[in-house]
């Protein structure tokens, strides 16, 4: 489960108004100078992204946090896991903070560890990891992370999920992928492998709802989890954008379910879809299935093109991302010396790291 902890802002940040927190942040950041760096995901809020001194996907501002060994703190707008991650990455003595330290993730939280020790005990039975390398996506807790590093596997993101199978699969004969079963399966299905060859443990069931025909004809055991922003994304949603934009471009991140994904002309990671978009014509309708915080950033930064969200009738919006405000961040960074900091227990990071840096080396 996501760690989670009582937070409240003092009443001198939560009153604040937009101007004086842009003020109190700009001084901050100039007092810490190159001592601190501001790490922003796609989906954080547009006045949190401008204070950022990078903005990417998770797995791009994982390397960065591998790599920034000149900074003491490190200030990451994401959620929990993210934290957690850099903090795995971190080296010794550097600072790790998440500026709402509520920011979770749901999907994360779909893969308990007691779930999934439960799972593996039965996967044993199959050959254990001798013929199946475990591979979690960046979404889940650090004790999951440990897991894979332990059994030889590797953490992969939307960037590098492709990469990350044929990894796995040059070593091993089975996947057991966590925790989202879309990304999961639009990945086999990109590798080439037939739907029947794709199963999903649901981990509410004796031995995941599976037959022993099943799994042992699998070549990916997908955990039942799944994002709660990218499933908001429908068929329809597509048959009804085409119809009403004609030459609308229609981009896609993996997270949705296949049948959007394989309608859509291009599906890939945050950072793939602020691509596509910037390359794609003046003038040019584009829709895109993701979180509304990037949408909206995007359709600011070219207004050249019209940039709307896919489905036209929700606001796919991450709560947890769009926790973290100005007042937030105002108040993480004049108060570095007592805000408590994101750690992993020394034995957790260990086997976490390793799994992480299987990351880092395969793309």
């Amino acid at each position: 489960m996501t760690q989670t902890m009582y937070f409240a802002l003092p009443k001198e940040y939560r009153e604040a108004t937009g101007d004086d927190l842009k003020k109190r942040i700009s001084l901050a950041k100039e007092r810490l100078g190159k001592r601190a760096i501001i790490l922003t995901h796609h989906y954080q809020r547009v006045e949190v992204v401008g204070f950022g001194d990078a903005v990417g996907d998770s797995y791009g501002l994982s390397q960065i946090a591998a790599s920034r060994n000149d900074v003491e703190y490190i200030i990451f707008c994401g959620v929990h896991f993210m934290a957690e991650a850099a903090y795995i990455l971190a080296k010794g003595g550097q600072q790790v903070f998440l500026p709402n330290p509520l920011a979770g993730c749901p999907m994360a939280d779909m893969a308990e560890m007691a779930d999934v020790m439960e799972a593996w005990k039965t996967l044993e039975e199959f050959g254990g990891d001798k013929r199946i390398m475990p591979i979690s996506y960046m979404n889940s807790a650090a004790g999951l992370k440990a897991f894979v590093g332990e059994h030889g596997g590797l953490i992969c993101t939307s960037s590098n999920a492709d990469a990350a199978y044929k990894w796995g699969f040059d070593k091993r004969e089975k996947l057991f992928f966590f925790p989202d079963r879309h990304l999961g399966y639009n990945t086999g299905i990109k590798y080439g492998l037939k739907p029947e060859e794709l199963v999903v443990w649901d981990f509410s069931r004796d031995e995941g709802g599976l037959t022993e025909e099943q799994i042992d004809r699998a070549k990916v055991i997908l955990w039942k989890g799944h994002c709660h922003v990218h499933t908001n994304f429908k068929e329809e949603h597509v048959h009804e954008t085409r119809e009403k934009y004609p030459g609308v471009k229609i981009v896609v991140h993996p997270e949705c379910p296949h049948e959007v994904v394989k309608l859509a002309d291009a599906a890939g990671s945050t950072s793939f879809i602020v691509k596509f978009v910037a390359d794609q014509p003046a003038g040019t309708p584009i829709a895109i299935g993701t979180e509304i915080n990037l949408i909206n950033r995007l359709a600011l930064e070219h207004p050249d093109k019209k940039i709307f969200e896919l489905s036209g009738k929700t606001c796919p919006v991450c709560a947890n991302m769009y926790r973290t405000t100005l007042n937030d961040l105002a108040y993480c960074l004049e108060n570095l010396d007592t805000m408590k900091q994101i750690k992993v227990p020394d034995r957790i990071k260990a086997n976490a790291l390793l799994a992480l840096e299987r990351m880092l080396e395969v793309h």
